[in-house]
Order: C-alpha cells, then structure tokens, then sequence
C-alpha cells in the first residue's frame, strides 16, 4: 500500500468516528446535563477559543519536527481525552467542566493534527496531482458525513450519545495504528522560519482566501449549536431526524468533490472557485425558512444539501491553491496559524450568536448569520495569478 493510501485510510477512519459522534457533545449537555442555550454555545466556543491559543506554539513545535510523529501523538491525545468522557459517564463523575476540557484538548490536538498532515501532504502529492489528492480527501469527509450522523443518530436513540462518543475515541486509536504503519520519508523544517500570519497577509491572493474562508466557516459554525437547540430543543426532531438532516445532504459534498476536478479542466481554477463561493454563501440563507414538523425536516435537507454540494466544489480548490502558495518549509507553522486565527473567529461568533439567540430568538440568529454571509464572496480573490 502507498504512502498516500495508507495516509488517507488513516484519515478515513477518524474521520468516521468524528462524524459518528456528530452532534454528541451537545446532546451530552442538553439530554443528559441539562444545560441552557448559552451553555451549549458556550461549549463549543471555549473549546475553540482555548484550544487556537494552546495551539499556538504547538504549531510552531510541530513545524520544527517531523510530521509523522506529531500526527501520531495528536491522535493519541484526542483518543485519551475522548474516551475520558464515556470513561465518566459509568462512573457518575461527568460534568460540564470536563465536556469543556476534553473540547479543548480535542480541539487543540485537531489543529496540530491538521497543519501536520497538510504539511506532509504538500511533501507526498506535487504539481496537478494535488488537486485531486485533495479531492479524495474532501470525497472521504462527505461520505463519512453523510454516513456517520445517521449511524451516529441511531446509536444515540438505541444507546444514547455517550456510546458514539466512545466509537469517536476508538477512530483516534485506530488512526494511530495506521499512521505507525506508515514507512519512508517524512518532512521537517528545522530552526526559525519567517512569522506564518506576516507571510499570508503580504500575499494578495493567500489574505483573501484567509479572510473569506474564516468568516464563512465562522459564520456557519456559529450556527451550529443554534441549529442543535432548534432542532432537538424547539422543534423536538427525534435523534435519528437531527443526525439524518446533516448526513444525507453530504452526499452533496461528495458529489461536488468528486465534479471538482472536472469542472476545473472545463471551465478553469478562478471561475469555478468564485461560483462555487458564491453559491456555499447564498444557500444557508434558507434555512430562514425552516419550521417543526416532517416539511420543514424536508427545507433543512434541501438548504444543508445545496449548500454542502458547494462546499465539496469550493473546498479542494482552495485547499490546493493554499497549499501551492505555501513554502513546503512552512507549511505547518502557516496552516497552524491559519486554523488558530480561523478557530478563534469561530469561538468569538459563538459565543456573539449565543447571546444573539437568547436575546432575538434562534431562528432569528440563524437567520442574521444567513444575512451576513452574503457579503463573504466579495472578498474572494479576482485573480488567482
């Protein structure tokens, strides 16, 4: 087996396990803790915001070693902070506190995780090749998105959510053992290297796509523990209707992923990424419209299923003209970077939409988010070249 292929089961399966697990946490917090609205975002956001800082000079060490290793170690980390949760739950011991500290370590883990494996990537995969290595890997995160909720929903119905929490810590592990498997070559960039955030702001293309893809992503995650409380909370959709609303429209994703290579030799790298961007900023707008009941189960599929189909074009290409700009050498340090600042606009939104929603109402929340993502394209870059 490749390199390449061994890289990408290693990330197949715990990106399974995390899809399984999709929506745990915060069924944790409101089924079994009893937690309010705000907590639940608040939840998400510290996780997020402790772990970008954590992740700081994490990615600075990674950058310094080889990429392998760190990925290994990430992976055992989130295994050990994972498990600690179903781990708790037996014993009677599980509070909001350590849902908080196992968000944190988890989060902080994922981002060394990815700027290593995203350097190690960039090091295996060169030239035309990389798109479509990128594609793969976007094709394998919408399956197991739309694979992994259902499952997940369903073993939250028959055994309750802190059964898939446990199958997430289980990916970790066998992610692991994967990874060991791996021989050959490995990348590092010893000694000090130029400031990550210095070199994306001075490249035109690279601070637009920065600044386009951290207030989408932030945006649309600020609505998700919205859409959790609205869904399960307010409108009472059963586990198996909540983890379905998410994992069918990925199927979407994946079929996007799969065009995009296509649709780049057909009508060029620049067109397609500025449609596709405009299109994954247009569509959660609909979800406006969502209401109780079996027909508005039906308009959140339809909003979810657009908008991911768009992403699963969007996302490979910019992960690839990311990657292209990026010096091999830096590569870690500047997607670490990347991902801290992304991670605490994302915190910082939650925790904005968190009370947004206590005061105006979730719907109302959701749909202002909608709203504003309407003016994310306009920072697209006009020129790749």
């Amino acid at each position: 087996m490749r390199t390449l292929d061994r890289l990408w089961l290693a990330y197949a399966v715990s990106t399974y396990g995390t899809w399984i697990a999709f929506g745990a946490f915060p069924l944790i917090a409101v089924q079994v803790l009893h937690v309010p609205t705000f907590a639940v975002s608040l939840l998400d956001a510290v996780g997020l915001a402790v772990a970008a800082i954590l992740a700081l000079p994490l990615g600075a060490w990674a950058g310094r070693r080889r990429k392998r290793p760190v990925m290994i170690a990430m992976d055992v980390a989130r295994f050990v902070a994972v498990a600690s949760v179903p781990l708790a739950y037996v014993l009677r011991l599980l509070s909001y506190a350590q849902l908080m500290v196992v968000s944190v370590v988890s989060g902080t883990a994922g981002i060394a995780f990815s700027a290593a494996s995203g350097a190690y990537l960039k090091h295996l995969v060169r030239g035309e090749r990389l798109l479509a290595a990128n594609g793969r890997f976007e094709s394998t995160s919408w399956v197991a998105t739309a694979a992994g909720p259902p499952l997940g929903g369903a073993l939250v119905g028959l055994l309750g959510p802190v059964v898939t929490v446990a199958a997430d810590a289980f990916s970790y592990l066998l992610s692991a053992l994967g990874l060991m498997r791996i021989r050959g070559d490995d990348v590092v960039s010893p000694g000090r290297r130029r400031d990550g955030w210095r070199f994306v702001v001075e490249d035109r293309v690279l601070v637009r796509l920065f600044l386009n893809s951290v207030l989408v992503s932030g945006l649309i995650m600020a609505t998700v523990p919205l859409l959790a409380v609205l869904l399960l909370g307010e409108y009472h959709f059963p586990a198996w209707q909540y983890g379905l609303a998410f994992g069918l429209p990925a199927l979407g994703g994946f079929v996007g992923a799969r065009l995009s290579v296509r649709l780049v030799k057909r009508f060029g790298r620049q067109r397609v990424m500025i449609v596709s961007g405009w299109l994954r900023s247009v569509f959660p707008l609909g979800l406006a419209l969502s209401h109780p009941g079996f027909s508005g189960f039906l308009t959140v599929i339809a909003v979810e299923a657009l908008l991911i189909t768009a992403m699963g074009v969007f996302n490979p290409i910019h992960a690839t003209e990311r990657l292209e700009r990026i010096p091999a050498g830096q590569a870690a340090q500047i997607l670490s970077t990347w991902s801290v600042i992304g991670k605490l606009v994302q915190a910082t939104l939650m925790v904005i939409w968190g009370v947004l929603a206590t005061v105006t109402g979730t719907l109302t929340a959701i749909t202002i988010s909608g709203v504003l993502l309407l003016a994310t394209p306009l920072l697209l870059p006009r020129r790749l070249s």
